[in-house]
């Protein structure tokens, strides 16, 4: 699709197929433009332009996916081109792979073209659009309205950008942008378009001596000020001009004279905004690996050294040595001359992930996560382009890291939810790593205690290679978990969040010297406010979702929209006055777990805790050197970390995540449990889990006890091959979403006729089952209502096409005015 009018453009003139930002998803499409004059030998993929759009020619950002000639593209149909405004790139910011991962995301996840963009767009490289006009003489014989005129007049004296910007501004009503649209088609004014980039590089000023001064110092005089300037200056080599006065006892004026007097040079010197000081204290050789290890470590090496794309998922318990295997794999092919990719699932798990990596690998390690400035995300993302970077690790978006030529991808914890975007575009990272694997004939490892269900069916149907580390390092014992039966507890009168067994265990623990860490997946001090005539939950008045008392500011709070509001003395539905307080989160388990144990040390982390960018690294390090006898949080705290000292893992409640309205629920729990039980025992002392439930008898918590995956995954897969879901065949959730619920409803089920009519009469023939329309989990979350239709289907080619199709027929028609709706291949439908 061109934006255009008629015929094609000259033979000399590339033709650029354009992602536009800001596109409605509606007219979402490539756009063809032309590259006229000195930008025709200038322009190539990866490279942003400001391009004219729509039939007001607004100036946007567009980024270049591809090029045509002139020819190529008249054979499709030709069209009067419009050009691009102006380049906004030097050099190109995308990378061929980078282009190659947009048109996958287009495919794959149903996003915008520019959504595709922004997603693999590094870090801190947004620009800004700005314009300016040059006020031209009027050509002959053109006619100028009133209006017009006095506009271009006050152009004209505006000398300033700054002087323009205030003359346009508050043109709320556009009558400004018409007026300046005529002049310029008129050929009165002449639109300048320059992307501003938002973030930049940062430099600071040093001051040495100069070589002529050091060659012979003779030849200069200078004041008593100025020598002990150059006393500084030579006990430093180079120092910042501050730091140089301050040291010197002197203003910056002696440092200016200085200068002048040749004695001195001021130089710019590159100021980096991430840490640059890791040094390397052990040698990957020093490695030992076990037995187990070593097997696992050849059966991948092997396809390192072949560079050929393969795929392998490791399934070994908690306290294996994974990460021993991963750092010998990474320094494999660091030797080799290729780059290497670790992506963990939480944000919480790299201060330790990236410090065991930065004592081997140094300053060849970077770290990519949402918690990063963008300033720093600049910076990362210049260091790996100019190849200083050889291992990055991160979170989820890391996987774009712009490597330029990965060997080994690495994703730790596989199996968990973070990894799947929920947000355009909804991606999974395994996909997107596998994407690269294929294009850099790299080796793609997948790892987990807890394997997901879709990985290991994939690995039983020889698209992954099964390794096994079934035993602990040094054959430590996996730890003993003891269920307690809480309905027992409240019979005997125990009120407490604690069983006896749990506060004998922690006293014990703390006795002895040992750590202790305790899981409750629930943040907040009482969980919600329930009328005691009514029964009505106190909601947020936002969302469907009851909200949760914090004693810490005394608020209620909505952890899905954010709203916050004093707590409330009546039943917002009846009135009644009499409220009760019900469940409990982690500011109420450290409470109560203070006045039992009042000599604890006690250290909470859960999302209220840890807003701070370095919060992760200090709360993780104090537990680390003793400074706290026990660890409670969410899940944040459950997987991945490695406390030798922790030798008691408590599980505080966990029965409500067995029913939250997934069918995944209980792989998720099953993992969970199993996760934070293998956090204790990882030292030279045994471990032992507690594990609190009012379900003793439930399969799933009995099988997290034991450990046994194998058996769970039979027991789970018998039920989704029963019932038809994921892995036995994909799930396509179908969302919509409005401020008016009728609307929802309506453009619900005009949907689910319009499939059903493209499907009669085009008589497709696709493997399709449909549930619904119905509400969401939650029905109504920041405002608006929401409703899921879901497609039990095999994720083809034929399928997305036809999926693509129903959402572009659905945005054309007028049911679906004012209602958003997406498509998202093997999403979450719990929510």
């Amino acid at each position: 699709m061109s934006s255009a009018e008629a015929v094609s453009a000259p033979d000399c003139e590339p033709v650029l197929l354009v992602a536009v930002d800001s596109a409605a998803p509606g007219f979402d499409r490539l756009y063809s433009y032309t590259a006229r004059g000195e930008l025709a030998g200038k322009v190539r993929p990866g490279m942003r332009a400001a391009v004219p759009f729509g039939k007001g020619n607004r100036r946007r950002i567009g980024m270049v996916l591809k090029t045509e000639n002139a020819s190529a593209a008249a054979e499709k149909g030709g069209f009067v081109l419009k050009p691009v405004a102006a380049l906004l790139d030097a050099e190109p910011v995308l990378t061929d792979e980078l282009l190659m991962l947009v048109e996958w995301l287009h495919e794959h996840t149903f996003c915008t073209w520019y959504d595709a963009v922004r997603a693999v767009l590094p870090g801190g490289m947004q620009i800004r659009l700005e314009e300016r006009y040059l006020a031209l003489e009027p050509p002959v014989g053109v006619t100028l309205t009133q209006e017009e005129n006095n506009l271009l007049t006050v152009l004209r004296q505006a000398k300033a950008k700054q002087e323009q910007e205030a003359l346009l501004s508050g043109d709320r009503r556009g009558e400004k942008k018409k007026l300046l649209d005529s002049l310029e088609q008129k050929g009165c004014l002449l639109a300048l378009s320059e992307g501003r980039q938002l973030i930049g590089d940062k430099s600071e000023r040093l001051v040495r001596l100069t070589a002529a001064f050091l060659e012979d110092e003779t030849a200069f005089s200078a004041t008593e000020k100025q020598l002990a300037v150059v006393a500084v200056l030579r006990a430093y080599g180079q120092i910042s001009v501050k730091e140089c006065a301050y040291h010197a006892g002197v203003t910056d004026v002696v440092i200016r004279n200085l200068v002048k007097a040749g004695i001195a040079e001021i130089v710019e010197s590159e100021l980096l905004r991430v840490p640059r000081d890791a040094e390397v204290t052990v040698s990957p050789d020093e490695t030992v690996l076990s037995p187990q290890q070593q097997a696992v470590y050849d059966a991948v090496s092997e396809r390192l050294d072949q560079r050929q794309a393969a795929a392998f998922l490791l399934h070994g318990v908690t306290g294996s040595g994974k990460t021993a295997v991963f750092e010998q794999l990474i320094a494999r092919t660091l030797r080799a001359g290729r780059q290497a990719l670790l992506l963990i699932p939480e944000i919480s798990l790299t201060p330790q992930v990236v410090q065991y990596f930065q004592t081997r690998f140094g300053n060849r390690v970077a770290l990519i996560h949402s918690g990063l400035s963008l300033s720093q995300r600049f910076d990362t993302d210049k260091l790996i382009r100019r190849g200083e970077i050889s291992l990055v690790i991160g979170t989820r978006s890391a996987v774009f890291a712009p490597l330029p030529d990965p060997g080994l991808i690495i994703l730790d914890e596989e199996g968990e939810r973070t990894y799947k975007s929920e947000q355009s575009p909804r991606y999974h990272a395994a996909e997107v790593a596998r994407a690269r694997c294929r294009h850099h004939n790299a080796v793609l490892l997948l790892a987990s205690a807890t394997p997901s269900l879709e990985s290991r069916y994939l690995a039983e149907r020889g698209v992954y290679q099964l390794l096994r580390m079934p035993e602990r390092f040094n054959q430590a014992p996996l730890p003993e978990v003891q269920i307690v039966d809480m309905n027992e507890e409240r019979m005997n009168g125990n009120g407490s969040p604690y069983s006896l067994a749990l506060y004998d265990a922690l006293r014990e623990n703390i006795e002895r010297g040992e750590q202790s860490i305790l899981l409750l997946n629930r943040r907040g001090y009482h969980t919600l406010l329930q009328c005691a005539k009514c029964y009505e939950p106190v909601c947020c008045p936002n969302c469907s979702v009851p909200m949760t008392y914090h004693k810490a500011n005394n608020s209620l709070l909505c952890h899905y929209c954010g709203h916050v509001q004093p707590p409330v003395q009546t039943c917002p539905k009846c009135g009644h006055p009499q409220l009760r307080q019900m469940g409990f989160g982690t500011q109420k388990l450290e409470e109560s777990l203070s006045e039992l144990l009042p000599q604890a040390r006690i250290l909470r982390m859960d999302a209220d805790t840890t807003m701070t960018r370095t919060a992760y690294e200090k709360g993780f390090r104090a537990f680390a050197n003793g400074e706290y006898d026990i660890l409670c949080g969410t899940q944040m705290i459950g997987k991945g970390l490695d406390f030798p000292n922790v030798t008691l893992v408590g599980v505080v409640s966990v029965d409500k995540a067995l029913f939250a309205g997934d069918f995944r629920s209980y792989e998720r729990t099953f993992s969970l449990v199993t996760q934070v039980v293998g956090r204790g025992g990882r030292g030279k002392h045994p471990g032992r889990a507690i594990l609190q439930t009012y379900m003793p008898e439930h399969h799933v918590l009995r099988l997290a006890a034991e450990q046994d995956y194998d058996r769970f995954y039979d027991e789970e897969m018998a039920m989704r091959r029963a019932l038809m879901f994921p892995p036995v065949c994909d799930l396509c959730v179908i969302g919509f979403s409005g401020v008016f619920e009728e609307r929802v409803k309506a453009a619900a089920d005009r949907f689910l006729e319009i499939m059903v009519g493209v499907l009669k009469s085009e008589q497709i023939r696709l493997p399709l089952r449909v549930l619904g329309p119905v509400e969401a989990g939650y029905g109504r979350l920041n405002g608006k209502y929401r409703r899921r239709l879901l497609l039990k289907c095999k994720d083809t080619a034929e399928m997305r096409v036809l999926i693509r199709r129903l959402l572009s027929d659905a945005l054309a028609d007028p049911v679906f005015r004012g209602v958003s709706v997406y498509a998202d291949m093997n999403g979450d439908c719990g929510v």
